[in-house]
């Protein structure tokens, strides 16, 4: 009982941070709005969330994301955190880009990583990194970023998979980090929020929503960005990993977001927007919006 009275009064949480938002302070911007396909033209999924005209925050860092964080005019030497959902290749394929790129920065403070805890099938975070950029590892060229050598030293924190429960990080006075667990088939994956200038994203990453968390998440949240990686026909193993379209209006009414934005489109999503929307539609009345690279949204406009 009280186990869950807690969990709701975390609930709750979202909606306290919501009511202090300032905005035009905190804006979204999508460095990969697509999947892990060669031929769908996007750079694969990340986001780069700036306050106060700078990059604070990346989220996820998949392939092509590194190119278009320049394209932004953004500089490493000002995100104070990369937060990773999961450590498919379309997520996190670019950090070692990032990583080299920094030595021509004048980055000089530790960057913190965090990302899941690791299970049968995924590795830790700390255990994926210290294989790239150890030792040992497959970049040791790198390992000055590890070992504190470097002019910065590269941080991962795992984030717990315990179902139900949240976890936080208050990184600085005005950014707190929370992530929670998420239903990924047998990935090890969590969604993250990210509240800045009392503004609320949210990021559900990659999850078919089987443990029915991401709303509670989510709640109040002035931008919630959701994965179509799948059509509403979609069986099987996409089904398994991914949210149908009304699978997301249904997330989304129930969290009460106050703007949506759909990424992670791929070929078999893509063409089919007036039908995605239509079947969001059927739950949630709000604002959806479908991303593109390099796309800004501000929060609170």
């Amino acid at each position: 009982m009280l186990r869950y009275l807690f969990i709701g009064l975390l609930g709750l949480f979202p909606l306290l941070t919501m009511a202090m938002c300032e905005p035009q302070r905190v804006m979204v911007q999508v460095l990969g709005s697509g999947g892990p396909e060669l031929n769908d033209g996007r750079a694969s999924t990340s986001y780069l969330l700036w306050l106060d005209n700078k990059a604070t925050v990346l989220v996820d860092v998949g392939p092509g994301s590194s190119v278009n964080f320049g394209k932004t005019g953004a500089d490493i030497k000002d995100v104070a955190a990369i937060l990773l959902t999961h450590l498919h290749v379309d997520h996190s394929a670019d950090l070692p880009a990032f990583v080299k790129g920094s030595y021509f920065s004048q980055r000089d403070v530790d960057l913190p990583l965090y990302g899941p805890s690791g299970n049968q099938l995924m590795p830790a975070t700390t255990e994926w990194l210290a294989a790239l950029f150890g030792e040992n590892g497959v970049y040791r060229y790198l390992s000055d970023y590890m070992s504190g050598e470097a002019s910065y030293r590269l941080n991962a924190i795992d984030v717990p998979l315990s179902p139900l429960k949240m976890k936080t990080y208050a990184i600085s006075p005005q950014i707190e980090l929370t992530a929670m667990p998420v239903h990924h088939g047998p990935v090890a994956a969590v969604a993250w929020r990210v509240t800045m200038a009392g503004c609320t994203v949210t990021f559900s990453g990659d999850m078919n929503d089987d443990f029915d968390t991401l709303s509670t998440l989510a709640e109040g949240s002035d931008v919630l960005v959701m994965h179509n990686a799948v059509p509403e026909t979609a069986k099987g193993a996409a089904a398994h990993l991914h949210m149908t379209p009304s699978q997301i209006g249904r997330i989304v009414e129930a969290a009460q977001a106050k703007q949506v934005i759909i990424s992670h489109r791929m070929r078999r999503t893509n063409d089919r927007e007036a039908s995605a929307l239509a079947e969001i539609r059927r739950y949630y009345d709000g604002r959806v919006l479908f991303a593109d690279d390099l796309d800004n949204f501000i929060v609170g406009q």
